[in-house]
């Protein structure tokens, strides 16, 4: 038997505002999709990526809490320069998004930062460095 992993799925206080957020990543959401309680999106490659309310969650799990503590993974999104990385953070965080980790260049050779999605999932922004 063999697995392969389909769906990454994030739960949702409020659908529309965290699509919203996944927009400004370049996500193609359909407008309609905000008043959804299940949302799925396809990314190239067929890797599906899916938002649920907590209503949804609850409606099959009734005993779902909210995780406590730290996160325990992220998503990261690639972008195509190191000044599209500082743009795009300083943008989320001028519409209200809290950044855990401001641009900087990291050891590792790529430009690198780190913000919280609506829902306090981490979302990591990263640009290869050009060589030096």
């Amino acid at each position: 038997m063999k697995a392969h992993l389909d769906v990454v799925g994030i739960i949702v206080e409020d659908m529309a505002r965290s699509l919203a957020f996944y927009r400004r990543l370049g996500l193609d959401l359909p407008p309609e999709a905000d008043e959804q309680p299940h949302v799925e999106f396809v990314l190239p490659g067929g890797l599906r990526l899916a938002w649920d309310t907590v209503e949804t969650i609850r409606s099959f799990d009734s005993e779902w809490q909210r995780p406590s503590g730290g996160n325990r993974m992220s998503l990261a999104f690639r972008l195509d320069s190191p000044a599209d990385v500082d743009a795009l953070h300083d943008t989320l965080v001028s519409l209200g998004h809290e950044s855990h980790k401001a641009p900087w260049d990291a050891f590792w050779g790529q430009r690198y930062a780190v913000v919280h999605d609506p829902d306090g999932n981490t979302v990591d922004l990263f640009c290869p460095l050009p060589e030096r």
